[in-house]
């Protein structure tokens, strides 16, 4: 099976090299929208949610959380499922336009930049094709770690309104990007993007989603990121692995 992160750099992104006299860096596109969301009811679980967000007037500041689960990454933003979303591996959400657009013609009605509850909407950026442990700098300060997929939840469900929609929208293979933040900055729409880092292995972002939900057959090439894997995202491997040879075995 072809696997998308082995494409090389080069084609994945319709980038140009730079240097800023200390770092070498491929630009890649730019940010379109930040986007924060409100806390609202949330029928779907019995709790909150602020999926619905909306872009921001002016810079962002965007920091480590601080804790594992339950913060985001940009003021003013919120999470409702402190259980499950947010925290320092998936501080940000990226989602590219392009993606919008494609649902926009497959649904045929209007997604706003936000609508999939993502933090930064781009232009020029695919964060499916990213590579886990890439790391992006996000206009002049602020820079990120590509750590992995959006796995979609049932408020996300929900608030498409559509039977089968985490389904159809794991099937697309183009969930967008969470990243960490490695060093905290302002982020305004119009900043550029640029890889900073480039990691030495071949897995990004629709891998790993793949190999954790519909195609297990990649859960050890998965492995093959090593550290820039997410310890948990490991753990979830390894375990997956062990129960797939348990029903081997029998």
């Amino acid at each position: 099976m072809e696997h998308h992160g082995s494409v090389p750099l080069v084609a994945r992104w319709a980038g140009t090299s730079c240097h800023n006299g200390t770092v070498e860096y491929r630009a890649l596109g730019r940010v379109k929208s930040v986007n924060t969301g409100q806390l609202v009811p949330n029928p779907a679980k019995g709790n909150q949610t602020a999926i619905d967000k909306r872009p921001a007037v002016g810079p962002v500041w965007v920091s480590d959380p601080g804790q594992e689960k339950g913060s985001s990454g940009l003021a003013g933003d919120h999470i409702g499922d402190e259980k499950h979303h947010g925290g320092r591996r998936q501080a940000v959400y990226v989602f590219a336009r392009e993606d919008l657009d494609r649902w926009e013609a497959e649904l045929g009605r209007p997604l706003p930049d936000g609508t999939f509850g993502e933090n930064l909407t781009t232009l020029g950026v695919d964060p499916n094709r990213a590579l886990v442990g890439e790391r992006w700098q996000v206009g002049r300060q602020l820079v990120l770690e590509v750590t992995g997929p959006r796995i979609p939840c049932v408020t996300f469900a929900a608030k498409m309104g559509l039977q089968g929609w985490a389904r159809r929208f794991t099937g697309s293979g183009r969930p967008g990007a969470y990243l960490m933040v490695i060093e905290p900055g302002p982020v305004s729409a119009g900043d550029a993007v640029a890889i900073v880092h480039e990691p030495t292995h071949a897995i990004d972002v629709t891998t790993v989603l793949l190999a954790l939900t519909v195609q297990p057959e990649l859960l050890e090439d998965l492995l093959s990121a090593g550290d820039a894997l997410p310890h948990e995202l490991r753990e979830e491997a390894h375990e997956r692995l062990r129960k797939l040879s348990r029903t081997v075995r029998q």
